[in-house]
């Protein structure tokens, strides 16, 4: 049962059923959307010969935060905000407005409005309290409701028409189902403890410094920093520190870790800590802390599809870069453990089974890849890890060079795979992964006759660059955004499957998720139930995306108190 939903004043709204078709049929004028969505969820889950609802809206950001502090749960939707996204990507349109109202002009000939940040109306009309406000720039006095049947419908239309439809349709479910659980992941919140990062922070950085002063340990790097120097120096500012390592004798082009490792001078030790501390400090420090963390709770915005490969993103708080030595803080409630499941060599999988490499296959059929590529480079497990990592993020220099003959010669159309995405993208066309997700197409830096910087061989020399940087990118996006998909599909099984779980003791929650990792907060109880669903929804993750496949996509899971033990 599908069910299209636009909210309306007083945290009513309006509710209309589509049939198997797009017909319209019941319509509700409701109160209480918060409820009136509760009982039809309830319904078509427990009442016998009832279809799930599905359902239809335009923006689950908008809405579903706003049924999540009701206690209300859905559990399947259409977002068509992202699924426009994903459709406008496909045909190479990357980056354009995704609103309902931009999908309703499309559809109308009409020009398109830009889409508004989120907390921006779309008009001047008051906003409903529950409900985040409207931002479908729709034209005044078009019916919101109306508007969103036709665009699902157009939405529909389109997918059957992309040359995998059931695969593209498998990718807009997951996507939305994101949408639902980075709604609910935000609003509980990753269990954190207040007094062990700032006791953490004490241990690493010394006690909390005035606002503006560095930390004590900083201060006294920065003393030495100077001191090793003979000068003055401050280590935040990189022109301050090149130029001090020219003075030395060790002219560096730039400030970065990996360059410094390079240098033979007493002052790197000393600037590497004082830049490891530093970030520390910058980016989870006792700001941070105060900022971010309430309640006993650390809670960021998640936004879903944020990056190219359809990876996420979280506006603020760092979430997808949290230091192992802050994840002391991350400590499960009383009675409550934390499941953290890993999936090892997730992109080597991929690769085996986007590509129909029957020898890659096998050997993804094992716990451990790498281990059974060995055979190929000598039984030397590090040099086939080189060579596989090499082939699909398109390194030909160093160890590379001789290994990628060899693996080459070995897995033939894994090779053919990555090297035919990487020609695709040097030429400028479309690039997909394997459910639908689309590479941006190249961006136009000048004319053709744009000489560039420098002489003219040099400006002749730009495009061609520029052409190569993009294969190596789509060689990986290939690979990057099929595994991402991946990961939402595991996602949004162990999302169902937790529904399901005995909830007198609690409700287990995802907390966290990390590009392929996910972090389950359960009473403990009910861990080794989670720990069975989170297997499980691997192995479905695996036949849903491949079918029949060799291919074994194995987790390390953890059953620990701390993030930090996992």
């Amino acid at each position: 049962m599908r069910i299209a939903a636009v909210p309306g004043a007083e945290g009513g709204g309006r509710l209309r059923e589509l049939d198997t078709a797009g017909g319209r049929g019941a319509l509700w004028r409701v109160d209480d959307l918060a409820g009136a969505v509760a009982d039809l969820e309830h319904r078509g889950e427990h009442e016998p010969g009832a279809d799930p609802v599905r359902w239809i809206w335009a923006d689950t950001e908008q809405i579903y935060p706003a049924l999540v502090k009701r206690g209300v749960r859905v559990a399947r939707c259409h977002d068509t905000a992202l699924v426009e996204s994903l459709l406008l990507g496909y045909h190479g349109r990357f980056g354009e407005a995704r609103s309902l109202g931009a999908a309703w002009a499309r559809l109308h000939g009409r020009t398109v409005p830009p889409d508004l940040a989120p907390g921006h109306a779309a008009g001047p009309a008051p906003q409903p309290a529950l409900f985040e406000p409207d931002r479908s720039t729709l034209p005044p006095g078009t019916d919101r409701l109306d508007a969103l049947i036709e665009v699902h419908a157009d939405q529909q239309r389109r997918i059957a028409e992309v040359e995998h439809p059931d695969r593209f349709a498998l990718l807009a479910a997951v996507e939305s189902a994101g949408a639902l659980a980075a709604a609910e992941m935000a609003h509980a919140g990753v269990p954190w403890r207040a007094d062990i990062h700032d006791a953490v922070l004490t241990e690493q950085l010394g006690p909390r410094p005035p606002a503006g002063a560095r930390p004590p340990v900083l201060a006294d790097l920065a003393e030495r920093i100077s001191a090793a120097f003979g000068r003055t120096v401050n280590p935040d500012s990189p022109g301050q520190v090149t130029r001090a390592f020219a003075a030395a004798g060790h002219p560096v082009p730039s400030t970065r870790s990996w360059v410094l490792r390079r240098v033979d001078h007493p002052v790197v030790p000393l600037l590497l800590r004082y830049k490891e501390l530093a970030r520390l400090h910058s980016a989870h420090g006792w700001q941070w802390l105060d900022t971010w963390v309430s309640g006993g709770r650390f809670r960021t915005d998640y936004v879903v599809g944020g990056v190219v490969s359809g990876r996420w993103a979280t506006r603020g708080g760092g979430a997808l870069q949290i230091p192992k030595v802050v994840r002391r803080a991350v400590v499960a409630d009383p009675d409550w453990t934390l499941v953290c499941a890993d999936a090892g060599q997730l992109e080597p999988r991929i690769l085996a089974a986007v590509s129909g490499d029957t020898g890659l296959a096998a050997a993804a059929g094992s716990h451990d890849l790498y281990a059974r590529l060995a055979g190929s480079f000598g039984g030397d497990r590090q040099r086939a890890k080189i060579a596989l990592l090499a082939a699909m993020y398109g390194q030909t220099s160093g160890d590379a060079a001789q290994l990628l003959p060899v693996m080459r010669r070995a897995y033939p159309r894994a090779l053919d795979y990555v090297d035919s995405a990487a020609a695709a993208g040097e030429q400028g066309r479309l690039v997909r992964s394997w459910l639908g997700r689309t590479c941006p197409p190249p961006l136009r830096t000048g004319t053709d006759d744009d000489p560039g910087d420098g002489d003219g061989a040099q400006g002749r020399d730009r495009p061609d660059r520029a052409a190569r940087d993009r294969g190596r990118f789509t060689r990986n996006f290939v690979i990057q955004a099929t595994a991402a998909e991946w990961a939402l599909v595991l996602m949004a099984a162990v999302r169902r499957d937790l529904a399901g779980l005995d909830t007198a003791r609690g409700t287990p929650q995802i907390v966290f998720f990390q590009h392929d990792e996910l972090v389950l907060h359960v009473p403990r109880a009910l861990a080794d139930d989670a720990v069975t669903i989170v297997r499980g929804a691997a192995d479905e993750a695996g036949a849903r995306m491949f079918g029949h496949t060799p291919v074994r996509f194995p987790l390390d899971v953890a059953v620990v108190d701390c993030y930090a033990d996992a």
